[in-house]
């Protein structure tokens, strides 16, 4: 048992899951972290045994009980716990007995949440695709330039001689678009591309957005709002972030076809980390479609350049819309299965803790 005050407090402060198991196994002392983790309160679980807490785990109580026979310490990895509400997590844990001279013998288990250790190798290698892919868009937008200048030409020539004032205003759409690629490619080759931030509406952005590609798709894909109004604008570029965005879009609207739904949900998430950085409170914003899913041998290389599921894409979309979400300290993931793919962009609404 904890037996000091101050040693209470240290164990409360650790930031990893730890529980104690006296020789019956029943449960003697679990400290903040580890409520957390598991969901539950010490005032509800102390003095329970093992299987009384997690009836369905029955291998973590086996782990225990040879652990206590051995007086061996034991490792085991990807423990699967049913949490309260539904809920679940996977964990990797440590049992290591501990014999105190003058108190009976008790198991110390660590508990590492496996989910988030997987999260965190994941992100670290999307974020290691970033410079790969920031080079070669450097190197395209080079090879942009030029036939985007003589498409712009092309179109105030074409304004010019057009008497029809419906038509003409399709050249000035052209020219319009045409300024907004310009300046997007001038920012790639700026030094470091460094987003020119101001206030921005994440549903401003969203409507603008919904409103270009409800231009392009038929009556039957719908597209559904779930905003969280209480969303505090958040500094970006605010044409990196179309960009970035409608790239996903534009392939949630490949992915369902001539019918479908797609889901756009935005919420706010606190504490999150992203690679490195911690953040207080960031943007989670969801993209979601009903289509058939990503299929599975691309999965893995989807933010890699050339790498596309469809016969005419360019594999191109995907790699430029992470690099720019990145560069505003963001991060894109997926998640897809056949009727739903769900990509996430994560959007810091501040600075990194620390």
């Amino acid at each position: 048992m904890i037996k000091s005050e101050e040693a209470r407090r240290l164990f409360d402060h650790l930031t990893t899951a730890v529980l104690m198991f006296d020789r019956e196994l029943r449960l003697v002392a679990i400290n903040t972290s580890g409520e957390d983790l598991l969901s539950v309160s010490a005032r509800h679980v102390v003095g329970l045994k093992a299987q009384e807490i997690w009836p369905d785990a029955p291998m973590f109580t086996g782990t225990l009980e040879r652990s206590s026979a051995t007086q061996e310490p034991l490792i085991e990895r990807g423990m699967h716990l049913q949490l309260a509400l539904g809920k679940a997590v996977t964990v990797d844990y440590t049992v290591t007995p501990v014999n105190d001279e003058e108190a009976p013998m008790e198991l110390l288990v660590e508990l590492i949440n496996a989910d988030v250790r997987r999260r965190i190798a994941r992100e670290e290698a999307l974020i290691t695709q970033h410079e790969a892919v920031r080079a070669l868009v450097r190197g395209m937008a080079h090879e942009i330039k030029n036939p985007l200048g003589g498409l712009r030409g092309a179109a105030q020539l074409l304004g010019r001689e057009l008497n029809n004032a419906a038509l003409a205003e399709y050249t000035r759409i052209i020219i319009g678009e045409a300024d907004r690629l310009q300046r997007l490619v001038d920012r790639m080759l700026a030094p470091h591309s460094l987003p020119k931030k101001r206030s921005v509406n994440i549903h401003e952005v969203l409507e603008y957005l919904c409103s270009l590609v409800e231009a392009e798709i038929t009556a039957e894909v719908r597209i559904v709002r779930d905003y969280d109004p209480s969303l505090p604008e958040l500094q970006a570029d605010r044409e990196q972030l179309i960009q970035a965005l409608l790239n996903i879009m534009r392939n949630a609207v490949e992915a369902v076809g001539a019918s479908g739904e797609i889901t756009l949900r935005t919420r706010p998430e606190r504490q999150i980390t992203i690679g490195q950085k911690r953040y207080k409170l960031v943007i989670r914003l969801d993209v979601i479609d009903n289509g058939p899913g990503i299929p599975p041998e691309i999965e893995h290389g989807i933010f890699y350049p050339m790498v596309t599921g469809r016969a005419n894409g360019t594999g191109l979309g995907l790699p430029i819309a992470q690099m720019l979400i990145q560069l505003h300290g963001g991060l894109i993931e997926f998640d897809s299965q056949p009727g739903e793919t769900v990509f996430t962009v994560w959007l810091p609404l501040e600075r990194e803790n620390g």
